[in-house]
């Protein structure tokens, strides 16, 4: 029979602990969304809150929604969805993870979009009380669509709307 002892070191042993400790509060915040969900808005359950969700980026708003629907967010992806989502990307959403899922899809007409000639409008994503996404969409013939920051700048091409990205799966 053979017997080894080994000479530990406290300071190594309370070093090794430290890191440990560390990395499993990484894998908990990680696995469970701390840090990686998007801002958002938690309570949307009513009308009055998506309402002062948009109002918080600076819309005035008519109060109620000009349309609300169930929408089914795709599985597969396409150029379509790609570019709607990067546009939610851009804005710390992403729509990856709820793929397949249905959301609930609310419209707002927007009052003072600056310049506007054709009606604008803004549409939440919601799922489970959440906003997970959304957009503003100016529909004049040269209307671009954006996130919902206002002071948020245009790029030459735009993101089609979620009516457009979840008609390509359906």
């Amino acid at each position: 029979m053979m017997v080894m002892t080994a000479k530990v070191d406290k300071k190594k042993i309370a070093i090794i602990l430290a890191v440990v400790i560390v990395a499993v509060a990484g894998l908990i915040m990680l696995f469970s969304g701390g840090g990686s969900e998007p801002t958002t808005s938690t309570g949307v359950a009513s009308n009055d809150d998506r309402v002062e969700f948009l109002k918080s980026f600076g819309w005035d708003v008519t109060t109620s929604p000009a349309e609300s629907s169930q929408v089914k967010i795709p599985q597969q992806s396409s150029e379509v969805y790609d570019r709607y989502n990067a546009l939610q990307k851009s804005q710390g959403y992403d729509l990856t993870q709820y793929a397949g899922k249905t959301v609930m899809r609310y419209v707002y007409k927007i009052n003072n979009y600056p310049g506007a000639t054709d009606p604008v409008y803004a549409t939440l994503l919601i799922y489970q009380n959440q906003v997970i996404g959304g957009d503003i969409t100016n529909t004049s013939a040269k209307g671009k669509i954006q996130g919902f920051k206002m002071t948020q700048t245009l790029p030459e091409t735009t993101a089609p709307s979620v009516t457009e990205a979840t008609a390509v799966t359906e």
